[in-house]
């Protein structure tokens, strides 16, 4: 079985997950944060929406530097609703999708670098910066903003198995 292969259920099953959690943001709580040091519901949500092109660009890419010329890239601007949200996350994630069916065991074998100017952060072969940069951050985001979601009192969706809002079928 071809890597891509063995990566592309996991990636479906996460990304359907994601999907039903972007869905549920509320625009009236777009500004929400929980801690002045925090992300605005808005902002997160948006980064997660975003974070599938992240896997784009490790396939496609060698190396990215998140401040070429010391100056920090510029993120993607907020979005303008939850519809949009959810238009920005099926584009990324349809894309990476296609990115990693398309790549070769050995193109996904080459080694893939973060470096903030000019400076090597770390180095991994492209599989694992898909697992790990990519899905596993994705994750990680995903909980945080059902933290978010269950703050506001808004459904959670069921992952792996039922929340205290939702059950499985069956269950």
């Amino acid at each position: 079985m071809a890597i891509s292969e063995s990566l592309l259920p996991e990636f479906d099953q996460e990304m359907a997950g994601v999907r039903k959690t972007l869905e549920r943001v509320p625009e009236d709580k777009f500004d929400w944060k929980p801690h002045p040091k925090s992300l605005s519901m808005s902002v997160l949500a948006g980064h997660i929406a975003n974070l599938p092109s992240w896997g784009t660009l490790t396939v496609n890419q060698g190396e990215f530097d998140t401040t070429p010329g010391g100056k920090p890239m510029p993120g993607p601007p907020p979005p303008a609703g939850t519809a949009e949200l959810v238009a920005t996350f099926d584009r990324t994630c349809a894309e990476a999708r296609a990115a990693i069916a398309g790549a070769s065991d050995a193109e996904l074998m080459k080694p893939w670098t973060l470096l903030s100017n000019g400076t090597k952060l770390f180095s991994l072969p492209k599989v694992a910066v898909l697992r790990s940069f990519v899905l596993n951050h994705l994750i990680h985001h995903r909980a945080q903003l059902g933290v978010y979601l269950r703050i506001n009192d808004v459904a959670v969706p069921s992952l792996y198995g039922p929340s205290a809002d939702e059950t499985w079928p069956g269950s």
